[in-house]
């Protein structure tokens, strides 16, 4: 079949901005974007840049977007997506700096993945790092990492990442995913799960995320980033850092709930800003605002049917979880 390919060029030398090139070529329904790609570039343009690797999709190299989504090349068939689009419109990956065509910048990723500490941090005792025999001790057979030990660093996530979008500092999906799983690995002592969790509790860390679900949405390998990140807090907060806006909004969202069985958005932004005097004249205006649009319940209200339970719910969760302890 013969279609139209249009792809967004950029060649910083000669172009002040992006342009759109259509490529009409004679492709077979089974081809994947990529082996068009390979093939305009050999039989129509060779100017045009592109970056590939295994062709397999293990590398991670050649993800770009395609009719809208971040996507791998190598992966994605253009039969399936000129029934689902009826186009064929490839761009290279947003939210990251494009050296040419569809070539982009992966450096502030990688520098992001190295702020993380992608590593097991050791333990001061030998012993424990090493064990008796004297090897490094290995992770049991029946351990699982949840998958985030998949990811092949192709930076769909972060270019899809609605948050990197607007916050070139967040560390993204990416890197926060490979934290989880540093902190999901048994052999990494508690003080070192704890010093990272102090470290991505920070600014621009995890609780930044605004829980999207476009980083779970492109992954092309269900590493699932988001709920890593929701591992993160969770892990954060059971070993007592609770002190951050973030880990505020959850503990005062399950206090309020267990109090009077149902969320007072009139209180909820107290919670999250605490004993802070300028985040409370912040919020002033939104309160009146609440309250002018009844979004404020009476403190008079009667108490809601059935709240014994709910606080019987809560009440065998704290019996049934185990707290870690530094």
């Amino acid at each position: 079949m013969r279609l139209t390919f249009t792809v967004q060029r950029f060649n910083p030398e000669t172009d002040l901005h992006p342009h759109l090139e259509d490529y009409r070529l004679d492709i077979g329904r089974g081809a994947t974007v990529l082996e068009a790609l390979i093939r305009i570039k050999h039989e129509l343009d060779g100017s045009l840049s592109l970056r590939y690797s295994c062709r397999s999709a293990i590398c991670g190299s050649c993800a770009m977007k395609i009719n809208g989504s971040e996507k791998l090349a190598c992966r994605t068939s253009i039969r399936k997506e000129i029934e689902h689009h009826g186009r064929m419109d490839i761009e290279p990956l947003p939210n990251l700096p494009v050296i040419k065509d569809l070539v982009v910048d992966m450096s502030s990723f990688w520098h992001k993945i190295t702020a993380v500490a992608p590593w097991l941090r050791s333990s001061l005792h030998p012993v424990q790092r090493y064990g008796p025999s004297g090897q490094l001790r290995l992770v049991p057979t029946h351990y699982q990492f949840f998958n985030v030990d998949a990811c092949i660093m192709c930076g769909a996530c972060v270019a899809a990442c609605t948050t990197h979008e607007v916050s070139k500092g967040f560390l993204g999906p990416a890197a926060l995913a490979k934290a989880d799983r540093f902190l999901s690995d048994p052999r990494e002592p508690e003080p070192a799960k704890l010093h990272r969790l102090r470290i991505l509790e920070r600014a621009n860390g995890m609780w930044d995320c605004t829980r999207c679900n476009m980083c779970v949405q492109v992954c092309p390998k269900d590493v699932k980033p988001m709920e890593a990140i929701i591992r993160l807090r969770r892990g954060s907060i059971q070993r007592g850092l609770t002190s951050t806006e973030g880990a505020r909004h959850v503990t005062g969202f399950i206090e309020i709930i267990e109090r009077s069985g149902r969320l007072n958005e009139a209180v909820m932004p107290l919670k999250v800003i605490g004993a802070n005097p300028v985040g409370m004249l912040r919020v002033i205006p939104l309160g009146l605002s609440m309250l002018l649009k009844g979004k404020v319940p009476s403190p008079f209200g009667h108490m809601l049917p059935g709240i014994e339970q709910v606080r019987a719910i809560f009440a065998a969760f704290r019996r049934r979880k185990r707290p870690v302890h530094p």
